[in-house]
């Protein structure tokens, strides 16, 4: 069975406990979570979730049905093959000294990114955009002697209307 990259959505209750019981299910399957996401929705009360997992398609789907049985589990999509905007946040911290701190800013102005702190032998850059742009930005500093690599997990949302996740389809609310 060939592996594969998944991203799957989830809208869950934000109570105590739904990403442990998330996790260990994961982890019961063997699945190594590649990247996890978590934060407050449009809605009081609910979160959405943005987990990426590497597994055969079949696996994945028989664990994205168990995922939605979890009980503060409202719904649970793998958007793998859907059109996806994807994105990560990352804070880079890179040695900097007179003679390099312009070149460094240089690189930073080419990728759209920012300095959020400036020290006397050091820049902490801050960056958002997708994997691959991250990577890159942090390849070309590994010249100059990166101290430091923080990375969020990656965020995911399907382009265009209504997503697949609806929360007022299993809630009966309306986001206000």
């Amino acid at each position: 069975m060939v592996s594969t990259k998944h991203t799957l959505l989830a809208l869950v209750s934000d109570r105590p406990g739904v990403l442990t019981r998330m996790a260990s299910l994961f982890r019961r399957r063997g699945f190594n979570i590649e990247s996890l996401a978590v934060g407050h929705s449009e809605l009081p009360n609910f979160s959405r979730m943005t987990i990426v997992v590497s597994g055969p398609a079949a696996m994945v789907e028989q664990v994205r049905k168990q995922v939605s049985k979890i009980v503060d589990v409202v719904k649970v999509t793998d958007v793998t093959e859907e059109r996806i905007t994807v994105r990560e946040l990352a804070l880079i911290k890179v040695n900097a000294n007179a003679d390099t701190r312009s070149k460094i800013i240089e690189i930073v102005d080419i990728f759209r990114a920012g300095i959020v702190d400036v020290a006397a032998e050091s820049l902490t850059i801050e960056i958002a955009g997708n994997g691959e742009k991250i990577d890159s930005l942090i390849n070309l500093l590994r010249g100059f002697g990166i101290k430091e690599v923080n990375r969020t997990g990656s965020i995911a949302m399907t382009r265009g209307g209504t997503g697949p996740i609806s929360a007022e389809e299993k809630t009966g609310r309306v986001p206000t």
